[in-house]
């Protein structure tokens, strides 16, 4: 549940998501950097906090990033009071790499407005689409009117935090028009590398 990259730490507290995107790389691969995060349960709080306890310490992290095999906002409440341990007795850096339905998938609460209460420092959502038949396309959602779910998620975000754009580049996406419409929100943006499986 807890990996790292670099110099970054990453939590992996969920394998569901709300969408089916044909590039996803849990479709190809069993993890990333050598760590498995196929988890066989979802982590409590406590079990997350107990294992970044034995990691925590290892080096100076530039950031703690809620990032995994599944969408973190599946598990609100969880990222939520682990942000909250982070910033209590470590005051690291924390970012949710997002496909921005949490709003969605969290109906009548205030997420963005939590996250920031949290401690959330950044925000990098996956738009991986420049238009709604698009995202559709190559997506796949389970969720209704998920890309303008997204792109709401998006613009609230930008209003809180540092917030970033994402999309891979795949041949469907116009990656200059996702460039736009991340400046149009006021959102950064970073072109994302297709994880190409083993032929």
């Amino acid at each position: 549940m807890v990996y790292w990259l670099g110099e970054r730490l990453y939590l992996n507290v969920t394998n569901r998501c709300p969408n089916r995107c044909y590039f996803c790389i849990r479709n190809f691969a069993e993890g990333v950097g050598g760590f498995n995060l196929r988890l066989k349960k979802e982590p409590s709080v406590l079990e997350v906090i107990r294992a970044l306890e034995g990691v925590i310490n290892r080096r100076v992290w530039k950031e703690a990033v809620f990032c995994g095999f599944g969408e973190p906002t599946e598990r609100l409440d969880c990222i939520l009071k682990v942000s909250r341990w982070l910033k209590r007795y470590f005051r690291i850096p924390v970012r949710l790499d997002t496909n921005g339905q949490g709003c969605l998938l969290n109906e009548g609460r205030d997420v963005i407005r939590e996250l920031r209460e949290a401690g959330f420092d950044r925000v990098s959502v996956s738009l991986n689409a420049h238009d709604e038949e698009t995202y559709n396309a190559i997506c796949r959602p389970v969720l209704k009117n998920a890309y303008k779910g997204v792109i709401r998620f998006i613009e609230e975000a930008a209003g809180l935090f540092e917030t970033e754009v994402t999309a891979v580049d795949i041949p469907q996406v116009d990656l200059t028009k996702v460039r736009e419409i991340a400046e149009s929100l006021g959102a950064s943006f970073r072109k994302r590398r297709y994880y190409f499986p083993a032929l």
